[in-house]
């Protein structure tokens, strides 16, 4: 390709991405989407093309409609619950998160509930929802009418609304909340902990059958609390545990000489833990694992509450 059609295509890269891994909840696929998808701008006849950004977003987002149809596929033999792969986001790798819609729109129970919607239904709701499209722009990519699209996004809004999460403290309230939660599970204060969970929490493993992790989810304050105790007990050598942010929310990652072993991302909602969603699949943890740096991120953990696994 000439330079100024790289130079081009580059310029979309990051918003390309941060649109196939809402459309894929994988960060892997989304990789592999967005260089798809410069194949085919690189073989296109550009001279026609009044608007780079609608004609890449358009070619995306149809690609991956398409593969989240064989996803689906592959995830009904998923070896226990399947969670969306987590991404560091401290240094802006899905865009700006300064609000806190934006946080909700790359949370992992977001992306969770969008499971959910059919392929069309979510192309729709992402490309509303978390870009701004107008609905005859949506239209126009996805080959349907205004008016459907308005319709489909209404249906999605009300299949995934349960399950969406609520932000209500800040993002330091939540780290302090989730450095007193981590305490209290190392420590094996299970009262302390009960204390910290909403009635209904649940805690959902994805170890994807290559990593020994509980194949329903577990819920209840006092299930969750001893399942929590139980996990931390794990002795790994050269194991520590920090809080990152993951997703545009604080959560815990267990690293072993900064290679991440396990995520554990956190909902948070009127003062109390609600939910608990764990990633130790490795393969959900690669581009995790290259994005935040071999090396680890800096331990933010105080040392009055940090201990040996």
């Amino acid at each position: 390709m000439e330079p100024d059609g790289l130079r081009e295509f580059e310029g979309h890269r990051p918003r390309l991405f941060a649109l196939a891994y809402r459309m894929l909840g994988s960060a892997g696929e989304a990789e592999d989407a967005v260089q798809e998808t410069y194949l085919r701008w690189d073989g296109a006849d550009r001279g026609g093309i009044r608007s780079a950004e609608a004609w890449l977003t358009t070619a995306l987002v149809n690609l991956c409609r398409t593969w989240l149809v064989s996803a689906r596929a592959r995830r009904e033999s998923y070896v226990g619950p399947w969670l969306p792969e987590p991404v560091p986001t401290a240094r802006g790798e899905l865009g700006p998160l300064e609000t806190v819609e934006e946080r909700e729109q790359v949370s992992l129970a977001l992306l969770t509930a969008l499971e959910r919607l059919t392929p069309l239904e979510r192309a729709v709701f992402v490309l509303r929802e978390a870009f701004g499209y107008a609905h005859r722009e949506i239209a126009d990519m996805l080959d349907i009418t205004e008016t459907n699209s308005q319709q489909i996004f209404r249906r999605a809004g009300l299949r995934v609304r349960e399950d969406r999460p609520r932000f209500g403290i800040t993002p330091d309230h939540a780290r302090e909340l989730v450095e007193r939660f981590l305490k209290a599970a190392r420590d094996g204060d299970v009262a302390s902990l009960e204390q910290m969970l909403a009635a209904d929490v649940s805690a959902t493993a994805d170890g994807g059958g290559k990593v020994n992790a509980a194949r329903r989810p577990v819920r209840g304050a006092a299930q969750v609390a001893r399942y929590l105790v139980g996990l931390m007990r794990w002795e790994v050598p050269g194991m520590r545990l920090v809080v990152e942010e993951v997703n545009g929310a604080p959560a815990a990652v267990a690293r072993v000489n900064g290679a991440p072993l396990l995520v554990v991302a956190v909902d948070v909602a009127d003062g109390a833990v609600t939910a608990l969603r764990l990633i130790v699949n490795p393969d959900k943890l690669a581009y995790f694992a290259g994005a935040s740096g071999s090396a680890g991120a800096v331990d933010t953990m105080p040392d009055r509450l940090r201990r040996p696994l």
